[in-house]
């Protein structure tokens, strides 16, 4: 059917339709209701909106909750140490890591018999970095070289007693 034809065809059903349509009861009564008792749709607005109530403030709630929840996980969370402060730290940190695994490895023998004295050479070189730290907390560079000497001392005592070619 194309639309010539369906606007044609809906003409005419609606140009056939019974225009003096009367419902089928009497009407008057309920809208005579409606106008004398104006009140009355109040009442039912505020029963409704009192039965709502509950659901509001926990919808309410929800959202408020999710948005704390949201707003917390979106701060950044920043401990702002200063030079010596990190330096501290991340000496503990190097001191508690580096003491786990000369206890992890106590009992298996070192491949090397020098190795101690290349870890106290390192240990030496931490102790300069630290003094020249202490002139100038914030210097990356420098704060980049501790952390190397660090990594080397924990990788120099992981080769020594647990080399890869032994894993296999």
């Amino acid at each position: 059917m194309n639309k010539l034809n369906f606007e044609t065809d809906l003409r005419e059903q609606l140009e056939s339709l019974n225009k003096e349509k009367q419902p089928d009861r009497d009407l008057w009564a309920g809208i005579e209701i409606a106008l004398t008792n104006e009140d009355a749709p109040n009442d039912m607005a505020h029963e409704v909106a009192a039965n709502n109530r509950p659901r509001i403030y926990a919808v309410a709630a929800s959202i408020l909750l999710v948005g704390v929840l949201s707003w917390n996980a979106l701060k950044p969370v920043s401990q702002n140490f200063n030079g010596t402060e990190l330096i501290a730290a991340l000496s503990s940190q190097h001191q508690q890591q580096k003491n786990a695994l000369l206890v992890k490895f106590q009992d298996q023998p070192a491949l090397t018999q020098n190795w101690e004295s290349q870890l106290g050479e390192l240990d030496e070189a931490a102790i300069a970095i630290k003094a020249a730290l202490k002139q100038d907390p914030n210097n990356v560079a420098l704060l980049k070289m501790l952390q190397s000497v660090h990594q080397q001392q924990i990788d120099l005592i992981e080769r020594v007693h647990a080399p890869k070619w032994r894993q296999l």
